[in-house]
């Protein structure tokens, strides 16, 4: 007996729910920013560090979407898809970069 693999139904869901969740991380990297902008007035201009990163991987995920998208349907098609890792570790790092700063910030204010 040989196991065929599963048919997918609609190749074309798994990129669409790969761009709806970079489009929430996006969304939440632009709200971080407004946050920051509220606590420009108490933190000082320290803040417009984390408002400049933060508003950098919001961009820099809403140019790349269309990019990522067309890549995952021929991943999809040619039935080898890989995880966008280089665009993972770095929106990572700029997380951590951005809670070093705002622990440094808080740090430096008390």
């Amino acid at each position: 007996m040989s196991e065929e693999a599963p048919e997918v139904s609609d190749p074309g869901l798994q990129p669409e729910r790969t761009v709806i969740a970079w489009s929430r991380t996006m969304i939440s990297f632009l709200v971080a920013s407004a946050v920051f902008l509220r606590w420009l007035p108490h933190y000082g201009l320290g803040m417009i560090l984390l408002l400049s990163l933060s508003s950098a991987v919001a961009f820099g995920i809403l140019f790349s979407q269309r990019a990522r998208y067309r890549k995952m349907l021929q991943g999809v098609h040619a039935e080898r898809l890989r995880a966008d890792v280089v665009a993972v570790v770095l929106t990572s790092l700029m997380i951590v970069a951005m809670g070093v700063c705002a622990i440094i910030m808080v740090i430096e204010d008390v």
